[in-house]
């Protein structure tokens, strides 16, 4: 989708957290979250996403996920935290979305369950029918019935959107990509769009 309405919307949940006595907004990174979290931006650099504005729960599981993420992904991108998207509905994350300044080309929001794999499936809801066409059609297909089962934390879901932000609705974008840790772990530079 070339053109100057084309919009990237990269949705990231947050890395695995560990469980310590704290307030659940307080929860940190487990190990697993801290291994995961570099890989996934090593990935999104590899594969070309590269966010000019990035939205991050203020929960600390959500920044320090950014934030070892960013570390590979090398990408300077204004960040802001937003408190709505901890504890948001998917609702009210489209909402937060909608109200991104159109000059942001691509988005990286990182957030949380269950509000984000529900918007996900929300927006990929036209994805393409189980028996239509081979390659980027089938693979965006495999990407929607894997994420539509499990959308395990510090997964990636890639959407490319017509218009401005102010525009997203349900079904209206199409599902680039859907890669989870597991599929990054040996692979750190795999850079296929298609899961």
């Amino acid at each position: 989708m070339a053109g100057s309405a084309h919009r990237t919307l990269v949705l990231l949940r947050h890395a695995k957290s560990a469980r310590p006595d704290v307030p659940d907004h307080e929860r940190p990174l487990g190990r697993r979250g801290q291994r995961d979290a570099p890989i996934v931006g090593r990935w999104l650099r590899a594969a070309g996403y590269l966010p000019d504005q990035v939205s991050c729960s203020t929960a600390r599981r959500a920044r320090d996920t950014w934030q070892l993420a960013q570390t590979t992904l090398r990408a300077t991108a204004p960040v802001s935290f937003d408190r709505g998207l901890y504890q948001a509905s998917a609702g009210q994350l489209l909402d937060l979305i909608r109200r991104v300044p159109s000059a942001a080309r691509t988005l990286l929001v990182v957030g949380h369950d269950p509000a984000l794999p529900d918007l996900a499936l929300a927006l990929a809801a036209a994805a393409p029918p189980a028996c239509a066409g081979t390659g980027s059609d089938a693979g965006r297909r495999a990407g929607y019935d894997r994420m539509r089962v499990k959308f395990p934390t510090a997964a990636i879901a890639v959407f490319e959107c017509s218009g401005t932000w102010d525009q997203l609705t349900p079904g209206s974008a199409r599902l680039a990509s859907f890669v989870t840790p597991r599929d990054l772990a040996g692979a750190p530079s795999r850079s296929e769009n298609a899961p």
